[in-house]
């Protein structure tokens, strides 16, 4: 983790004050709160250099780091063009120019071709994702592995969403600049804008992964946001060179054959151009959107499937509110919305007499919902319970909520930290002539996944699922900033 001095905050104000309209606000609100599909864990809407809304959906909190996946890219840019401006890399450099250790084994010449505008730009040539081919190449040197493989067709010529290249765009500036993103970041980025504490999970061969594992605050993206929006300038100063932000948010390479419309617009040095503006994002509802047009930046975290419903609720609902000040009467309705989003707890009901202490091993749970636990044990605490997790190698205990979200920061078996929120109750899903089972929820609060636990006293066994599965392991040690 890093450490700065306290974060400051952006400027606020009402929406009307900034010209928007708090109509189009509550209008957004409405429909992504109208979609069970649609977990939203925080909003905040930036105009004129301004917060005009924001709003974080408890147990998630305005302190809280989240899990930004690969909104990380758009972090990882960042750090390659202050890299750029210090002459730590050049866009038309070969990549293997910067690992000359390869150099005897990279001998396909579409690989040798491979630059780093073009891992920047997604366009390796590659005509797929090469993460899995990568680490089967080589797992301790993933760069190596992926430049092992020829590529498919003329570098630049392609575009293919793969991480091997925003791993490599981050491994030469951090190679070059001998230190990680976050200490290379510290004092070009998150303090001039600051920004606080923030962790970055690693890949080998120690390195900080660059196209995910990034940790921050809705306003940390916000703030980057921000700082594009505004060319690279931040309280006067030209932070970040006006070149490389229009170059980064201008599209670099073509990708129509992607399925959604605001995945095919284009895309730029880890930012995808959209139908309106640009933005970075990541799985599962981590949105930095930027609004040239509209002197405007909306950042997201949420947990759904379907990003793409996200973006169209923006176009339909938030956009047209923009520009115009609206009813200044409903500023009082949407500030009480925004104080009260919440997500609801489990629903309470009585818990059955016979949910032993003992370990529930956990059964029955395959594919992608599958779970790294190999037990669930659980006592009653108070009105609720304590629930210890266990792995084959890690525990982790913390207390449950009746009916109520109990938000803790239980430390594991090694000492590291996970925010959670839990909650639970009695349910009858379980058919058995003496009652149901107890049902937990469990939400791992920097990050936007929630598990579902079932204990069934007359098995003694337990199930657990994921809502919606990490895309790395989902191990209790990953689901916390490092």
């Amino acid at each position: 983790m890093s450490l700065s001095s306290p974060p400051r905050s952006l400027p606020r104000s009402t929406p009307a004050g900034q010209q928007a309209d708090p109509v189009a606000i509550l209008a957004f609100l409405d429909a992504v709160e109208s979609r069970p599909d649609i977990e939203m864990h925080s909003l905040m809407v930036v105009r004129r250099g301004h917060v005009v809304a924001e709003g974080w959906w408890a147990p998630y909190g305005a302190g809280r780091r989240h899990f930004l996946y690969s909104l990380s890219k758009s972090f990882t840019s960042t750090a390659a063009g202050f890299a750029r401006a210090e002459g730590l890399l050049d866009l038309d450099d070969p990549v293997v120019k910067h690992f000359p250790e390869f150099e005897a084994d990279i001998t396909d010449p579409r690989s040798r071709a491979i630059r780093v505008r073009h891992v920047a730009a997604m366009a390796s040539g590659h005509n797929r994702e090469m993460m899995g081919e990568a680490l089967s190449r080589d797992r301790d040197e993933p760069v190596r592995g992926f430049l092992l493989i020829p590529p498919d067709q003329e570098p630049g010529s392609v575009f293919a969403y793969s991480q091997p290249c925003t791993y490599t765009l981050a491994s030469i500036v951090q190679r070059n600049a001998g230190m990680p993103l976050t200490e290379y970041l510290r004092p070009r980025l998150f303090d001039p804008l600051g920004i606080g504490p923030v962790g970055w999970q690693t890949w080998p061969p120690g390195r900080q992964q660059g196209f995910s594992g990034l940790f921050a605050r809705t306003e940390d993206i916000a703030k980057l946001g921000l700082l594009y929006l505004q060319g690279g300038r931040w309280d006067g100063r030209q932070l970040l060179p006006a070149d490389w932000v229009a170059q980064a948010t201008t599209k670099q390479v073509a990708n129509p054959d992607r399925e959604n419309p605001d995945w095919r617009q284009g895309y730029g040095f880890q930012f995808w151009m959209a139908r309106h503006g640009y933005r970075g994002d990541g799985a599962f509802g981590q949105f930095c959107v930027v609004l040239p047009e509209q002197d405007t930046v909306v950042a997201i975290t949420a947990a759904t499937w379907d990003m793409q419903a996200v973006l169209d609720a923006l176009w339909d609902h938030l956009l047209p509110g923009l520009d115009r000040a609206g009813d200044p009467a409903r500023q009082d309705e949407l500030s009480a919305r925004l104080a009260g989003l919440a997500l609801p707890a489990c629903p309470a009901g009585p818990a059955p007499a016979d949910v032993a202490s003992a370990p529930y091993p956990v059964v029955g749970v395959r594919g992608e919902l599958a779970t790294t636990l190999a037990s669930v044990s659980v006592a009653p605490r108070g009105e609720g319970w304590a629930v210890t997790l266990a792995e084959a190698d890690n525990t982790v205990t913390f207390p449950v909520g009746a009916g109520t979200w109990a938000v803790s920061t239980p430390a594991d078996r090694h000492g590291g930290a996970i925010p959670v929120a839990a909650s639970g109750g009695g349910t009858d899903s379980v058919s058995r002539k003496d009652g149901g089972g107890l049902r937990l929820e469990v939400i791992f609060l920097e990050t936007p996944h929630r598990m579902d636990i079932e204990l069934r006293p007359d098995g003694q066994t337990a199930t657990a699922a994921w809502r919606i599965p990490p895309l790395f392991a989902g191990h209790l040690a990953d689901l916390a900033c490092p």
